[in-house]
């Protein structure tokens, strides 16, 4: 449901670079990817790295057009482009304008402003891939991660992770976790001109909505971390209940909706209810 919401919020102006797991398998599993945007996925481990990776190929390419545009500023196209460059729309249609012209065939489908996002679950992105996260977050691109927070690692069948919280029942944690969940959003706080986000979307849809959209339009990274309960928590009912799991983790304070952007930290979350999560 959130990749299905940020496709929805930002359409063919997105691109993806996905972590191998849950995320890839459920979303786009082989032979048949569903996605009609761009999207890739490459090590479990390196998707953070991947993602910046194609955001500096894409602006590689991006400035080779605009060095072809600064010499020609009397052609209309060229100045539009030059004064809006950043505008998906406005884009677009240029490079529709521009596709049946003697404008270099290889350089067209860079014409288009895009947005990097790269997806991930906890075990990436806390853990195995934290290392890239730290780059991108200490990059100060305009580049955009979405943790999908199970708080365990689902692909290989439900071990504790560095996000499961303290006293956690999961595999190699029988007994409850003995060490806090790392905190992936005040680490994030720490960096220079990073937007951060906690969500989760059936407690509040408009602040998940919101949050997505401050975190694609901050000029420079943004993390969304969104809590994404797992079959393997044992869900009474199935992961049909998933959803509803979402709002009673809010409602009991277990999670903590939250934005951080500018310096300031913004609390979504309503008084809590202890008794509301068994």
């Amino acid at each position: 449901s959130y990749i299905k919401l940020l496709t929805q919020l930002f359409g063919h102006k997105l691109m993806i670079a996905n972590a191998t797991g849950c995320s890839s398998i459920y979303g786009a599993s082989c032979p048949s990817t569903p996605y009609n945007i761009p999207w890739a996925n490459s090590l479990f481990e390196d998707n953070a790295e991947f993602g910046l990776g194609m955001l500096k190929s894409y602006t590689q390419k991006r400035n080779e057009i605009e060095q072809i545009m600064l010499k020609d500023k009397d052609n209309e196209l060229y100045k539009e482009w030059l004064e809006n460059k950043d505008d998906y729309k406005i884009t677009s249609v240029i490079k529709n304008k521009l596709e049946n012209t003697n404008f270099k065939k290889d350089l067209i489908n860079y014409i288009t402003s895009r947005s990097i996002w790269c997806i991930g679950g906890d075990g990436w992105a806390y853990d195995i891939g934290f290392g890239g996260i730290d780059q991108v977050l200490s990059s100060n691109e305009n580049i955009n991660i979405l943790v999908l927070d199970t708080e365990v690692y689902s692909n290989t069948g439900g071990q504790s992770s560095k996000s499961t919280k303290l006293g956690a029942v999961a595999k190699f944690a029988t007994n409850g976790k003995h060490t806090y969940k790392k905190d992936l959003f005040k680490i994030a706080t720490t960096y220079d001109n990073v937007y951060v986000s906690s969500i989760s979307l059936k407690a509040n849809p408009m602040q998940a909505i919101k949050s997505m959209i401050e975190a694609e339009n901050h000029k420079g990274p943004s993390i969304v971390i969104a809590y994404a309960p797992c079959i393997e928590h044992g869900i009474n009912g199935g992961l049909v209940n998933s959803i509803e799991e979402e709002k009673l983790s809010v409602e009991c304070g277990y999670n903590i909706l939250m934005r951080y952007k500018d310096n300031k930290l913004t609390i979504d979350s309503k008084e809590p209810n202890f008794n509301k999560y068994e």
